[in-house]
């Protein structure tokens, strides 16, 4: 086994870098290094270091499956490829599925027990009931009762003590954006780790240690307590909770969340990478209409509109000779502004589409 393979994964793996995008991975040991399945910019490198010197390359402990079917799959890569006008050659439904590519990402759960004193102000509903007159067209004062939800807050406090599993925390620093991209991942369906895993996809190995990700995790604790003393305190709303919390008892587990990624070309030949929810299916990428069609059909309208012009100069060149032909001139006229006009369609259907870049 070379300095770049581990075993505690259950299997020889070993990790890999891509050059261009610094994302670093764990696949099996005799696997091919394929391209980046992020950014697809260059084929994955070995890492030359001691991999145990990588920030963390400890397996993980739970793994969430893939759950899209292949057809449902097929048909969200379709969805990406249609209503786009003009698209670059390489975006087709084909080059899409045939590219797509299983990975795992990393994300942190961390489990804790809060023990502290804690203060806020409650907010109780009740309703007020009230009377406005208004002026009928009748010509007459009517009264209306009118019900409005007040709320009445009260100070508490009280102490917690209370234990708190799997509040998540990002493994990557893409983490948000990911997240905001492709939405959440459900828990229901987490299983333990086994090596087999390495079978259906590369690991994305984690770049933030749990201690860099607690502060993300934070804020959730502080929600969560925030929610439990409300509820303790059967009230409808809460406001300027604070609490010192002694923590105690942390424990963190590595999850391993399921992503398709694929590509295009687009118009300058860089690849496009397309992100796929592993669970839901749902896609994001950049949607381009490719300029260069769009300028090809434009100079195949602009040519057509050229020969019109000529002739229609040659016919009115002509009527001086014979009369008729000036009126077969002035019509090729109007048809030169109109096959003009049809040549700016496409580059204005590009650039309207082409602001809006994100599915």
């Amino acid at each position: 086994m070379s300095e770049t393979e581990l075993t505690t994964w259950g299997r020889d793996v070993r990790a890999a870098l891509c050059p261009v995008c610094d994302w670093t991975y764990l696949l099996p040991a005799t696997a091919r290094l394929p391209r980046c399945p992020h950014c697809f910019g260059a084929e994955l490198e070995p890492v030359a270091e001691e991999v145990m010197q990588l920030p963390y390359v400890s397996p993980p402990e739970l793994v969430l499956p893939f759950e899209v079917r292949p057809e449902a799959l097929s048909q969200q890569v379709l969805r990406f490829a249609e209503g786009i006008p003009y698209p670059p050659e390489d975006l087709n439904p084909q080059a899409l599925q045939s590219r797509l590519q299983p990975i795992y990402l990393p994300a942190w759960l961390v489990d804790v027990d809060a023990v502290a004193h804690w203060q806020a102000e409650v907010g109780f509903d009740y309703e007020v009931l009230s009377h406005q007159e208004q002026y009928s067209d009748a010509g007459s004062w009517r009264s209306r009762e009118v019900k409005e939800t007040r709320i009445r807050w009260e100070p508490r406090a009280g102490r917690l003590q209370r234990h708190y599993d799997n509040l998540p925390a990002p493994a990557l620093e893409r983490a948000a954006e990911l997240t905001r991209d492709l939405g959440p991942y459900r828990m229901e369906t987490a299983r333990p780790y086994a090596p087999e895993v390495l079978g259906h996809g590369l690991v994305r190995l984690p770049d933030r240690l749990a201690e860099d990700a607690w502060r993300d995790a934070e804020p959730l604790l502080h929600g969560a307590a925030a929610e439990e003393c409300r509820q303790a305190a059967r009230a409808d709303h809460m406001r300027d909770f604070r609490w010192a919390p002694q923590l105690q008892g942390q424990h963190w587990t590595l999850l391993l969340e399921p992503l398709y990624t694929t590509f295009y070309h687009d118009d300058a030949g860089q690849p496009q990478p397309v992100l796929i929810h592993g669970q839901t299916g749902k896609l994001s990428g950049m949607r381009r209409a490719s300029l260069k069609r769009a300028q090809r059909i434009a100079l195949i309208w602009g040519g057509i509109a050229l020969g019109v012009l000529l002739l229609s100069l040659l016919a009115l060149v002509l009527s001086f000779v014979f009369p008729p032909l000036a009126l077969l001139g002035a019509g090729g006229v109007v048809l030169v502004f109109i096959f003009g006009a049809v040549a700016l369609i496409p580059l204005l259907r590009v650039w309207m589409f082409n602001r809006h870049t994100v599915l």
